[in-house]
């Protein structure tokens, strides 16, 4: 059976944080406070456009969640600042461990998606800059359904896109809430699975309660340590899953 790997895109193949550097230029020391809060405020406002059904597509809140943290912090930002700010977070860097293992999945032979909140346009962009686009199979963005994760339909979007059955595609994020939001849409339940990869050196946890209740593991499948490969780890667990494939597989 064909196996289809959703990879989430920002904070999982791309950083956010990077965004420290361009910032400094701006803000100095407050740099590395900005570019944190800047990311939780863009997560924070899908969530809260999803919840209220009031849609703008990921560069506007990116837009907007930057001109909060920016604020929040007293730090005044002229529009052309805020334009070089928006260019360079479309250019944001990769992990160095994302496009080798990016291209080793494709040569074993699974179909790779880049699967995000952003915006199909912008995410062919950065990923074409980054050098992973050419390796992938798809682009697909929530965009399409005018909603964001953890929205079950995106994730069954995902599936139907490689017209494969839910148990037959994965979803790989740095974001426990991802994960978790996979898991109750149907994709992959095997332990194994729903990969989770930590991009912290301290290992990050799932959400306990709503991982009890969803019967997933509270621990990440995969931890980054510092200095680690955790997309090689990835490979190494993906290629033990299909090696010893859960019987449900065969039917």
């Amino acid at each position: 059976m064909p196996y289809a790997i959703g990879f989430d895109v920002y904070g999982t193949l791309v950083d956010p944080l990077a965004m420290r550097a361009p910032l400094e230029a701006f803000a100095g020391p407050l740099a590395g406070r900005i570019a944190e809060r800047w990311r939780e405020k863009q997560i924070e406002y899908t969530f809260r456009r999803a919840l209220m059904q009031k849609y703008e597509n990921f560069d506007v809140c990116t837009e907007q969640a930057l001109a909060f943290a920016a604020a929040s912090l007293n730090l005044d930002l002229r529009d052309e600042d805020r334009a070089a700010l928006l260019a360079a977070y479309r250019s944001l860097p990769p992990f160095p461990d994302a496009l080798p293992a990016i291209r080793r999945l494709k040569t074993a032979g699974f179909k790779l998606a880049a699967f995000s909140n952003g915006v199909e346009s912008s995410l062919r962009a950065l990923l074409g800059a980054a050098g992973i686009l050419p390796h992938l199979d798809a682009v697909v963005s929530v965009d399409d359904l005018k909603t964001y994760k953890p929205d079950p339909r995106v994730y069954h979007h995902l599936a139907s896109q490689f017209g494969l059955p839910l148990k037959s595609t994965w979803l790989v994020s740095s974001n426990g809430w991802d994960v978790i939001g996979a898991k109750a849409a149907g994709l992959r339940a095997e332990p194994g699975a729903e990969l989770f990869v930590a991009r912290v050196a301290r290992v990050q946890q799932l959400d306990g309660d709503l991982a009890g209740e969803l019967e997933i593991h509270p621990e990440p499948d995969l931890a980054h340590a510092a200095g680690g490969d955790t997309l090689k780890q990835l490979i190494a667990a993906v290629e033990d899953v299909v090696a010893h494939p859960c019987p449900t597989d065969a039917k």
